[in-house]
């Protein structure tokens, strides 16, 4: 598996994901979902996605399902821009670009690991 170059290429397309939305859905979800990881109910999971801390209402779940959806499509076009899977493209994600970007208090879950609160 060739891993070469993909932490920029992911850095950069989930750093813009995440940075901000174009469309008002993505930016409602947006919202939601930073309540929600404020509040210790979503957090960031090893593999680049959402995960539930703990059970969270049918919008923040929406909302999660959104936002897992878009991050999905930036994996797999990280991943066919650079050779790897989109697991490895995920995971490069979390370790190059949402780790820095988790706030104090919020979770996050490595792989083969439970939640963390940082």
């Amino acid at each position: 598996m060739r891993t070469n170059g993909i932490f920029p290429v992911v850095a950069a397309v989930v750093g813009t994901m995440i940075a901000g939305a174009a469309h008002a859905d993505v930016a409602a979800a947006k919202a939601t979902v930073d309540a929600a990881k404020a509040a210790g109910v979503v957090g960031e999971q090893g593999d680049g996605f959402l995960g539930f801390v703990k059970a969270g209402d049918a919008a923040t779940k929406a909302a999660v399902a959104e936002i897992n959806a878009g991050r999905a499509e930036v994996y797999r076009q990280a991943a066919a821009k650079n050779g790897v899977t989109p697991e490895a493209a995920g995971a490069s994600a979390f370790q190059s670009v949402i780790m820095a970007k988790l706030k104090p208090g919020e979770f996050y879950k490595p792989n083969g690991s439970g939640w963390i609160q940082k």
